[in-house]
């Protein structure tokens, strides 16, 4: 018994973990093999493109999950038949590792990776792949869940870059050379701890306010100074992004931490309205109409409809229902035509927003996704790295196409410019053209 004990223990010295899967299942490879951390540092150079002409002021992604942090795209269509007409590949290159997706500016594009003991803020031409400029921070984050490397998306504003680092460094760039205009800690200036996976919030920009969560605190800057405006801190922890809503014609940050939900005044940080359900959150909510929001319970609770009302001087927040059809591990939600589809845990679900309850499971894959409105349609990318078509369609689950785009755990948000779907992982990067429908 004890020399088994023995030989199994010794096995397992041989082996490495490269994280874990969206199922919670450990990601083992030989411990002596590279990383592909390691493999990219080894062949990346610094030879960067000049931007020579003039660079256009429209944003075609500004940032996580697009326009309105709801991963909906208007106007565009998409070719649905993949055996004879399949996305094109435009380019392919190595990155170092993040969880960051990209924000995309006329012909640039921009996302944050780690380079060894540096955390890089970068950008790229979006025809080519080829790099554009680079803003380097000496800082590194790593966790056994998911890695090295920074967890936000940039967000683009005016011609400027806002990127959060992991460990909570918030730089303000010019997005055409990387010239920084000022930088700050967040989690010095809130006095701040750097929670388990690291400050995984994409800042949000609204008027002259950047708006950034670390942790369970939410911090206001002036974009111009850098100055700190206004903070308060929740108990508990928050891996999501702050979340620009609008009811009753008043704009405010909505946060979701592992208390509740919070609704601020953007430009003063005044609480609207709060609503507690307590458990650790990393789902966007999702807004369903003016006075109604789709958000997570946490910890795989499921879901929660609540409706709020301005009452002369006051808020009211009202639970319409809650539902366990559909706890959701990524972090896509999409409302759509009386519906929701999300993922409950590695399924594609789709569920009634009028009772929450279960209309179609499907598709064993986890992922992230995109709705082209204009046509019902679903975009997966998966966390093996494939790319699905599924209809939006709350009768049934169909699913129309699948290739397979980039190798290793894909846990980053795709994006998109026009027809050009950009994906990256922690080990590569890649454009592809969809075709026109």
């Amino acid at each position: 018994m004890i020399l088994t004990i023995i030989i199994a223990s010794g096995i397992w010295t041989l082996y490495r973990s490269n994280g874990i899967t969206g199922e919670a299942g450990v990601d083992l490879v030989w411990r002596w093999s590279e990383t592909a951390e390691e493999k990219f540092l080894e062949q990346s150079g610094s030879n960067y493109m000049t931007v020579s002409e003039p660079v256009s002021t429209y944003v075609e992604w500004p940032g996580f999950r697009g326009i309105n942090r709801d991963s909906k795209i208007e106007g565009i269509r998409i070719g649905t038949d993949w055996e004879s007409t399949p996305p094109v590949e435009l380019w392919r290159k190595s990155i170092g590792p993040a969880c960051s997706s990209f924000s995309v500016w006329g012909n640039l594009i921009f996302t944050q990776e780690q380079h060894g003991e540096d955390e890089i803020v970068s950008c790229y031409n979006l025809q080519t792949g080829e790099p554009v400029w680079q803003h380097s921070d000496e800082a590194r984050f790593w966790d056994s869940h998911a890695g090295a490397g920074p967890r936000g998306t940039p967000t683009i504003s005016k011609g400027l870059i806002y990127s959060l680092g992991a460990t909570g460094i918030l730089n303000v760039l010019n997005a055409v050379d990387g010239d920084q205009v000022w930088s700050n800690n967040v989690a010095e200036d809130t006095k701040t701890e750097l929670p388990g996976w690291g400050f995984a919030s994409s800042p949000l920009v609204f008027n002259d306010v950047v708006i950034v969560a670390v942790s369970g605190t939410i911090a206001a800057y002036n974009i111009q100074s850098g100055k700190l405006l206004w903070h308060f801190a929740h108990e508990g922890d928050c891996y999501t992004s702050p979340h620009l809503i609008n009811i009753d014609g008043i704009e405010q940050v909505l946060m979701m931490t592992s208390w509740g939900a919070t609704a601020y005044l953007p430009e003063t940080g005044e609480i609207l309205w709060q609503h507690e359900l307590n458990g650790a959150k990393v789902i966007q909510p999702a807004v369903i109409a003016n006075r109604e929001l789709l958000v997570d319970q946490g910890e795989k609770k499921g879901l929660c409809k609540i409706k709020i009302r301005k009452q002369e001087n006051n808020w009211e927040v009202e639970e319409l229902w809650k539902t366990n059809r559909m706890k959701p591990d990524f972090n896509d939600l999409i409302v759509y035509k009386g519906h929701a589809y999300g993922f409950d845990g590695p399924m594609l679900t789709c569920i009634s927003l009028e009772d929450g309850s279960k209309n179609w499971r499907g598709g064993r894959f986890s992922g992230e996704i995109l709705l082209f409105e204009d046509h019902d349609l679903l975009l997966v990318l998966t966390e093996k790295g494939d790319v699905v078509l599924v209809e939006a369609k709350p009768d049934k689950y169909t699913e129309l196409a699948q290739i397979h785009a980039v190798d290793g755990k894909t846990w980053n948000h795709p994006a998109l410019a026009k027809n050009i779907l950009l994906i990256r992982n922690s080990e590569e990067m890649v454009a592809l053209k969809l075709p026109s429908d």
